[in-house]
């Protein structure tokens, strides 16, 4: 198995709700164990954009999600936001790797400050301690400057900021493949298989005349 066996995805309330179902989805695919957070504002944008609505309590979203996904028994665990007492709150527990898909940029600002008040920020606050690997995905436009200084103050730390901005070179023809595109980068910097996207040049033919 290439890249991390678990994982923490947490979502929270961007815009881009089907981002963070996609790669929920395509990570249980891989096998992968996930450790999903979620915020209040996260399930009132999904309940939004999508036609999936969470139930309140962790255990409930645990138990939708298991069977949304097709996921194993124990393969999704999902956790309060102030459940200080999860594996991802600690160090010696978290996962090699946390991705926060989509990334509000107040969640950004907190992270960058270390402001730890609720699980999704001390799970990245963790995350950045310890060197492991940190993808943030903004979905915001236009950029001020307040957040163009917290991304850079956090790819400074080691943090990866992924824009959610979809590219066009792979033609896409639907709104699924527009987030497949921003999903499969995700999954390329997590080293997690997929065949939603070929790299660049991978299929290229030719060469200079």
């Amino acid at each position: 198995m290439s890249g991390p066996e678990r994982i923490t995805l947490a979502m929270t309330g961007a815009s881009g709700a089907q981002y963070g179902l996609r790669l929920l989805d395509c990570l249980v695919r891989e096998d992968r164990e996930v450790h999903f957070l979620i915020s209040k504002a996260a399930q009132l944008v999904m309940s939004t954009e999508t036609d999936v609505v969470l139930p309140a309590k962790p255990q409930s979203i645990q138990a939708f999600l298991t069977e949304y996904t097709g996921a194993a028994a124990g393969q999704i665990r999902v956790y309060g936001r102030e459940d200080w007492m999860s594996p991802v709150a600690s160090g010696s527990g978290a996962p090699a790797a946390m991705v926060v898909v989509p990334c509000s940029t107040g969640t950004l600002s907190a992270i960058a400050a270390g402001a730890c008040n609720n699980l999704i920020e001390r799970a990245a606050d963790v995350t950045l301690k310890e060197r492991r690997q940190l993808i943030l995905v903004p979905r915001e436009a236009p950029f001020s400057t307040i957040h163009l200084e917290n991304m850079l103050k956090l790819s400074q730390m080691g943090a990866v900021i992924l824009p959610a901005s979809p590219g066009f070179y792979h033609q896409p023809q639907t709104i699924d493949d527009l987030v497949d595109f921003v999903v499969a980068r995700i999954l390329n910097l997590l080293d997690v298989p997929q065949d939603m996207l070929p790299r660049w040049g991978e299929h290229h033919v030719g060469g200079e005349e």
